[in-house]
């Protein structure tokens, strides 16, 4: 691991980034995220220890990831030291000392050409969308038939009330 001086690897000390890197891939994953990568950088970065890259597709969704990452670490307390992109629609980055999480749209990713930067890196597989437990072993539910509409009953007959005559009436 990397000996960081700055005001995350502090408040951060101790922390298993490998554990925050996989976690922060399946927040971001549970938010749709897609292309989730996780290089290792602690032997070729004196930044870093991992690298978690994420894209989005619109920038409602840039929010959703980068805030259940962000809450998510907090409760767990863990705090962000550097925050990066807070005003652009297209790019993110937290910087948790030795995890650093970019969040791209599509097109931002393309045009860093940001993988191609991490390409000899080595990559941390994680398991996407972790089964629930309990659910092993039980059969597929079948989508439930269409519903008929209700066969609509004929309106009860009104009983004819006899009107008494008209006086008065020639």
């Amino acid at each position: 691991m990397n000996d960081n001086t700055g005001p995350s690897s502090d408040r951060n000390a101790g922390a298993d980034f490998r554990a925050m890197a996989v976690t922060a891939a399946r927040l971001a994953d549970a938010k749709k995220a897609e292309d989730i990568r996780i290089y290792d950088a602690g032997k070729r970065s004196p930044l870093t220890d991992f690298l978690l890259v994420a894209t989005v597709d619109n920038p409602a969704q840039l929010e959703a990831v980068e805030e259940e990452i962000s809450v998510t670490f907090k409760k767990d307390g863990f705090y962000a030291g550097h925050r990066d992109g807070v005003q652009s629609r297209h790019w993110r980055v937290l910087d948790y000392g030795g995890l650093i999480v970019h969040l791209f749209e599509k097109a931002a990713r393309e045009s860093f050409s940001f993988d191609s930067i991490y390409a000899g890196y080595p990559t941390v597989k994680w398991q996407a969308r972790p089964a629930r437990a309990g659910s092993a072993g039980k059969k597929a539910r079948r989508p439930a038939a269409a519903r008929k509409p209700a066969a609509r009953k004929p309106a009860a007959r009104k009983k004819a009330v006899k009107r008494s005559p008209r006086s008065g009436r020639k």
